[in-house]
């Protein structure tokens, strides 16, 4: 079984659209599980032979991780991390950020990388637009959902 960013996206907007609280699936060696709720957001993958992985758990009540809580303005879009994962804003150490606020992005364009389960996981573009903020910081870890981008709709 090949896990995709599409794929995951597409569970994990599933679960929020059902208000499905549990979600698990394995095949080909390949374990998926996620869990919301009130009480706690917990998302990993496995894989076969791997050690069990140390999920990150945001507990209802608990400060959120440095993003807004304010709703973007009707014009503009908010880009989430899909998974648990290190953020990173270009592709290595050396190279220059995918994006910066001022950037004009286009559909399908990469905006940064999240890495989950050593897994580099490229971060595309919903829509054309431009990018207005950035909210996570390069090298620190992300949560699931948690707002990576704000980006305002061409």
């Amino acid at each position: 079984m090949e896990l995709d960013l599409e794929t995951l996206r597409g569970l994990a907007q599933l679960l929020t659209e059902n208000d499905i609280t549990e979600f698990e699936h394995e095949a080909d060696g390949v374990r998926v599980k996620l869990v919301r709720g009130p009480r706690a957001t917990t998302t990993y993958v496995t894989q076969a032979g791997a050690p069990a992985p140390v999920a990150q758990v945001t507990p209802s009540g608990a400060p959120a991780p440095a993003s807004p809580s304010m709703e973007p303005p009707a014009d503009a879009i908010d880009i989430t991390s899909p998974f648990v994962g290190t953020f990173y804003r270009a592709p290595s150490p050396d190279a220059p950020p995918f994006v910066d606020v001022g950037t004009v992005v286009r559909p399908g364009q990469t905006l940064c990388i999240v890495e989950a389960m050593k897994l580099m996981n490229e971060i595309e573009a919903e829509c054309s637009g431009t990018i207005t903020e950035v909210f996570a910081q390069n090298g620190k870890p992300v949560e699931f959902g948690q707002k990576l981008f704000r980006v305002k709709k061409a």
